[in-house]
Order: C-alpha cells, then sequence, then structure tokens
C-alpha cells in the first residue's frame, strides 16, 4: 500500500513551500515520494520546485476535482504502473475543494494499492484574520478548505502577534474542531504529523463548491516585450484589484541580464535573482483577471 496525502489550501497560503520540505523529510527517511501537481495556468511553475529524482506528473490548465477528474486517475495509473515510489503527495490548485479533489482519487481500479492518509490544509494566517475582505465566493471556498482537513497548518505565523496568533488557532478550531492545528513557518511541518493522519472517504458531508460557474477564478499569461523598472512594476502591481490572488513569473528588469523571477500574493511581492535566461511572463490567478488592465499595455505588451 502506497500512503496519499493531499494537500489543500487557499492561492498563496504556502503549499510548495510545505511539499519542498515533506519532500526532504521523506528522502531523509529513505521513503520514495511522487508527485501530482495541478495548476491553473499553462505555465508549470509550481513543479520546477520538485527535484528531477521525484516521478512528477503535471495536470495544467485545470481543476483536479471537476473535469481534471478522469486526468488525475490517469496520472495516478501512469505513476502506478511506471515508477518505484512510496508515498504520493498530490498538490490542489486553490481553487480546488478538498473534498472533492479527495474524491478524485478514490477510484476502484486502484482502491487497493493506495492509503488515503488525509487532506492537509495550508491556511495563510493573516489572510484567514483578514477573510472578510474576499469576495463571498472566495471566502466560502476558503473555509470549505479549513472545514474539511485533517490537519491544518496555521502559517506564515511569524507575521502575527501572540494575540493574533491565539485568535487564529481558537477560530480554527472553532470552524473544525476535528483537525490538529499546528502554527507554522514557511510550511514546515513534522513528518511524524502526517504519518499519524489517517482518512475516512465520507467522515464528513461535502457541499460543493461550484467553482467553475460561480466563482470565476481562472489564469491569464501575460508575455513582456521591454523591460521595467522594479518600481515601476510594483506601482502596477498596486493598482491590481483585490480580485487578483497571485502572479508568479519572470520579468524583465532594466539592468538585469536575465528577468528576475516575481511573485505576488495577497499585496505581498518577492524578486529573486534568474541566472539563465528564462521566458519573460508571468501568470495571473485570481477572479475574471482577463479583465485587468496589464502594465503597458498601451505599448501592446
Amino acid at each position: 500500500m502506497k500512503d496519499v496525502y493531499l494537500f489543500s489550501g487557499f492561492l498563496g497560503s504556502g503549499k510548495t513551500s510545505m511539499l519542498v520540505n515533506v519532500l526532504r523529510q521523506l528522502k531523509e527517511e529513505g521513503l520514495k515520494p511522487a508527485v501530482i501537481m495541478n495548476e491553473l495556468g499553462e505555465i508549470p511553475f509550481d513543479s520546477q520546485a520538485v527535484d528531477e529524482d521525484v516521478p512528477l506528473k503535471e495536470i495544467l490548465d485545470g481543476c483536479i476535482c471537476c473535469t481534471g477528474g478522469e486526468k488525475t486517475e490517469a496520472q495516478i495509473q501512469t505513476l502506478l504502473y511506471e515508477a518505484d515510489f512510496d508515498v504520493l503527495i498530490i498538490e490542489t490548485t486553490g481553487a480546488a475543494h478538498p473534498v472533492e479533489a479527495l474524491d478524485a482519487v478514490y477510484s476502484p481500479l486502484f482502491a487497493d494499492q493506495l492509503n488515503i492518509k488525509g487532506i492537509v490544509t495550508v491556511a495563510d494566517s493573516r489572510r484567514w484574520l483578514g477573510r472578510d475582505q474576499l469576495s463571498p465566493q472566495a471566502r466560502s471556498l476558503f473555509l470549505e478548505q479549513i472545514r474539511h482537513a485533517h490537519l491544518i497548518l496555521a502559517n506564515k505565523s511569524d507575521l502575527l502577534t501572540e494575540e493574533e496568533k491565539a485568535r487564529v488557532v481558537f477560530e480554527l478550531q472553532g470552524l473544525n474542531p476535528n483537525a490538529f492545528i499546528l502554527q507554522t513557518t514557511h510550511g514546515r511541518v513534522p513528518l511524524a504529523s502526517l504519518k499519524s493522519l489517517q482518512a475516512t472517504k465520507g467522515d464528513k458531508e461535502i457541499q460543493p463548491a461550484q467553482i467553475g460557474r460561480h466563482l470565476h477564478l481562472n489564469s491569464r499569461v501575460i508575455e513582456f516585450n521591454r523591460s521595467f523598472t522594479q518600481e515601476e512594476f510594483e506601482e502596477w502591481v498596486r493598482e491590481l484589484p483585490a480580485t487578483v490572488y497571485r502572479m508568479k513569473g519572470f520579468v524583465p528588469i532594466e539592468g538585469m541580464q536575465y528577468p528576475m523571477l516575481f511573485q505576488y500574493a495577497y499585496g505581498l511581492v518577492q524578486w529573486i535573482p534568474e541566472y539563465m535566461k528564462m521566458p519573460p511572463k508571468i501568470v495571473m490567478i485570481g477572479e475574471n483577471v482577463q479583465s485587468v488592465p496589464v502594465i503597458g499595455e498601451e505599448n501592446r505588451l
């Protein structure tokens, strides 16, 4: 039997950081991990965090819990046939309802080969405290991801005061009294906490999030044909509507030989220098992002 974990969490919560940390711990214990990663965009940015020696399957530009269910089943079948692994980690998009996503991996074709350990939801603690600023649909999904978790990571706790930390734990426990709650930074979770999980199919009532029709969450690839200053680019970012949840990609910056890795999540911006030529484009994820004005659009970027 191969253990399976489903990593859930709203966009920008820290799922990929948790994934990298857990993969390292599994290897240190001599276990062989495999990963299925679901991304809304057409470019697999998050998959670059997975080492080449880890079997990886990607589901791009889709949703693991909707039409992507069949794709997920096919990817699991392929891994079981082709790869030698002990533990399977499925990282969903921030738009995935965790229980629907978990149901996507309960297939009679390989049920006797997989041991579903549970749903691990990463919650951005600061975003939790400001959840009333989200749209009703996004807030509903955020709450569902927490309500159905077997283990909750109250992540980015280093950004909070002690009083705020206590408030987050108290409120999360009120929403999901059955889950164990860990306060974390950078998604660091002890492997022992994962091993202690054991999910039971159908243990909670599923409330479909109807993501495709009601949340209006989608992605957009934006390509650039000129460079910007960091100040110019960040000024554009500050003017974005609150419905833009995350951006990730490579931005050409004046004075830099190669485009810089740029990440944005709920108002937080991160720049990381790159040392090789990367495609000058970013993926924007949010609600109705196709209507968001793009920097330099007057120059046809």
